[in-house]
């Protein structure tokens, strides 16, 4: 078999791993019963603790001590990522798992806008073609055109706060390119050390959960969720041209919808499945003008 073929299959079979795996995360958080704040803990904590395990098992982790600008940026994404995964738990629980997933990935756009804005990246026909999807897909997914006037004001906030998470994340996005001489595996692990830092005030002040199934389900945000995820895509990126990875992320979101489904019973209308793959294709079209670019 040639060579480029297997590692082309071994990197998708890597990708849909992590996808598949991180589309259980609302699952997690909804088992857990816990406040945004402590499930987010609980994911830097462990998370944290399971990256090392794995970095000195691999004889990885000389790549964890970081200087200068990529310190820098590395405390950076952590607290932005720390605020990413609190606005996200908290919409949970003001729209649904199918939704708040949906929405946080209209954040490519927020990406496509910064680089016309503010790093001189022209706005191209495939650029404006491809923010027009997004947002088209966006206000899909909300199902706001289907409400009727019975939304209300809950969530109405919960989909603020998924905007809000995703404008976070492509902020991280952007710094982490400035982050020269970190590795993904790098960036990961601080980022899930800055958050354990920054929060640690919220389990001393309210305390620990009762030690019972609920530490087991926001144990597995930490080591699965970020631990074995993280290794999984980052290991499958590594294998793949960006117009395969540009599709491939979407497993994440469609696992997550198939997931509100079967467990909750929740699933997604005919238009916002339709907000889905608008913003799906909005994602593909600008990985590959970028990538035409280069």
């Amino acid at each position: 078999m040639d060579t480029t073929e297997s590692a082309g299959r071994k990197g998708t079979a890597l990708m849909v791993a992590g996808g598949a795996v991180l589309g259980t995360v609302g699952v997690f958080v909804e088992q857990a019963g816990q406040a945004p704040f402590t499930a987010v803990w609980f994911r830097c904590a462990f998370g944290a603790t399971a990256l090392w395990l794995w970095g000195a098992l691999r004889n990885r982790n000389g790549e964890l001590w970081l200087r200068g600008r990529a310190l820098a940026a590395a405390i950076a994404t952590g607290l932005l990522m720390t605020a990413n995964w609190a606005l996200f738990f908290a919409a949970l629980d003001r729209t649904s798992i199918a939704v708040a997933t949906v929405v946080f990935h209209v954040q490519p756009v927020w990406v496509m806008a910064a680089g016309v804005l503010w790093l001189g990246e022209t706005f191209s026909r495939i650029r404006a073609l491809a923010t027009a999807l997004a947002l088209a897909g966006l206000v899909l997914a909300t199902g706001l055109l289907e409400d009727h006037g019975t939304v209300s004001a809950s969530y109405v906030l919960g989909l603020l706060m998924c905007l809000g998470g995703s404008l976070a994340y492509a902020a991280v996005t952007l710094i982490a390119k400035t982050a020269a001489g970190a590795s993904s595996f790098a960036l990961a692990w601080w980022q899930c050390v800055v958050g354990a830092i920054a929060l640690a005030w919220w389990p001393l002040a309210h305390g620990l959960p009762a030690f019972g199934a609920a530490w087991g389900w926001l144990a597995g945000l930490g080591v699965i969720h970020t631990g074995l995820a993280y290794v999984l895509l980052y290991a499958g990126m590594s294998l793949l041209p960006a117009s395969r990875i540009a599709v491939l992320q979407f497993v994440y979101p469609g696992c997550a919808v198939a997931m509100d489904w079967l467990v909750y019973g929740r699933a997604l209308s005919a238009a916002q499945m339709v907000g889905m793959l608008l913003i799906g294709v909005a994602q593909f079209l600008r990985i590959n003008r970028a990538r035409g670019e280069r």
